[in-house]
């Protein structure tokens, strides 16, 4: 029983060192900081205790915070759901229709995919390690692939701000999130605005062709329960910034966020979606591709994520398709743009060191300032090494790294980005002509 409990307190310490981060230290930050104030000033500008309307708009105002907050929290804390170790599908003759992942050891489900930036340990996979190192002693890589972390069900994407994945689990708690922070802030907004003007309308006094404010005391009475002088007046234009940056951006993410919910997609799903119509039309197939989890109506796709009861329908691994597709209907689209990216990716060997830094300054102004804007990793690179570009820039390729021999069976690849001009074209590719998937073909 002592040592259950010590699991679970492990579990518990790893999951709240994701608030370690800058995402939610930042997004919490904006939260408390719009949250304070608002409550600030909306003891200035309508006193909850002396009318009814005061004490609606203060309890309103404590409302959208707590949701604010459990919505975030439950994405952050419940997370995405991962896809069990050693998973197989019942019928062992459908695994070639799935792509295996080299970091699980294991087949990914459909609509699953492997976050490398939600590395986390497994209650269950530290349990079968401990039986297993009973009976014998692994190897150093198995104990690491072991304790890795695993494929992550229906993922959307990596949030920076939740510090974790939203997938099949949270999908909709973080949704809510996207829509309440936006309706939060607008209501804050509007206090902010009200607090200042009822504030600065009696410190106002014009001239002939001045108009000066002052801001030492308001001439009125009875005097204000909180002091409105020059720094809660610049504390409350920081926060009236913030609320209306953050309605915008956030505010923009749940329309995108509900634009693929309402198609039964994710951000990825989306993606494979338009690259299989850039497949059939790159090579100018008869046939369409159909999304296979769209079930043809917005109600029935939007009920897929969102329930009365807040536990999204079905187990993460087995999804119901339209009529025509199966269960592997997209992963055996996914399998065909794997075989496509190979055949059309480019060897280049290295002829430059490459330091891995996301924007460097040896290498060239118009390298520097072409950085891409992306979360994905840069690649260390020695002169003599041989990389396999899939696509790129004008100054910036993506590939994965060939490694020899010497690298032990089992490691995770090697990708990311690297300079273009750290890299040359290999003869015996220069002479076909392939290209970088997206520098063939301009959409």
């Amino acid at each position: 029983m002592g040592s259950f409990c010590s699991v679970i307190k492990f579990e518990n310490l790893q999951e709240l060192k994701r608030l370690c981060h800058w995402g939610p230290i930042i997004a919490l930050g904006v939260i408390a900081i719009c949250s304070m104030m608002a409550m600030i000033d909306s003891v200035l500008w309508y006193w909850p205790l002396h009318t009814t309307g005061g004490s609606v708009n203060f309890i309103m105002l404590i409302n959208w915070t707590v949701m604010i907050l459990y919505n975030y929290f439950n994405a952050m804390f419940v997370g995405p759901g991962f896809v069990p170790l050693g998973w197989k599908p019942e019928n062992s003759q459908d695994c070639m229709y799935l792509q295996y992942c080299q970091v699980c050891q294991a087949y990914k489900a459909p609509r699953s995919h492997h976050c490398r930036k939600c590395n986390r340990f497994c209650l269950s996979a530290i349990h079968r390690g401990l039986i297993n190192l009973m009976t014998f002693v692994p190897s150093a890589i198995s104990i690491l692939v072991l304790f890795s972390a695993r494929c992550v069900m229906k993922m959307d994407h990596h949030c920076p701000w939740i510090n974790n994945c939203c997938g099949y689990q949270n999908h909709a708690s973080f949704t809510l999130f996207l829509l309440l922070a936006p309706l939060g802030c607008i209501h804050a907004a509007f206090i902010f605005v009200m607090t200042m003007y009822t504030q600065l309308y009696n410190r106002l006094s014009f001239g002939w062709n001045t108009v000066k404010i002052n801001m030492s005391a308001a001439r009125r009475d009875p005097v204000p329960v909180i002091p409105f002088g020059l720094a809660a007046f610049a504390a409350t234009l920081f926060a009236l910034g913030l609320a209306l940056g953050t309605t915008i951006a956030v505010g923009m993410l749940f329309f995108i966020q509900m634009k693929i919910i309402l198609r039964n997609q994710t951000s990825i799903e989306s993606w494979i979606e338009e690259k299989a119509k850039d497949r059939i039309q790159y090579y100018q197939l008869d046939k369409a591709f159909v999304f296979p989890y769209d079930m043809g109506s917005r109600w029935k796709n939007f009920k897929q994520v969102f329930t009365w009861s807040g536990v999204p329908e079905g187990d993460g691994l087995e999804w119901p398709v339209r009529e025509g597709c199966h269960q592997y209907s997209l992963t055996i689209e996914q399998l065909k743009q794997k075989a496509d990216k190979r055949v059309r990716s480019v060897r280049y060997k290295v002829i430059e060191d490459y330091s891995g830094a996301c924007c460097p300054l040896n290498k060239g102004l118009k390298t520097f300032f072409t950085s891409p804007c992306t979360e994905e990793p840069r690649i260390r690179l020695q002169k003599g090494e041989f990389i396999l570009a899939t696509r790129g820039f004008r100054y910036w390729l993506y590939g994965d790294k060939i490694l020899d021999d010497s690298f032990i069976e089992g490691v995770s690849r090697i990708r990311g980005w690297f300079p273009r001009n750290c890299v040359e074209r290999c003869p015996c590719d220069a002479e076909t002509d392939q290209a970088p998937e997206g520098e063939k073909k301009n959409r």
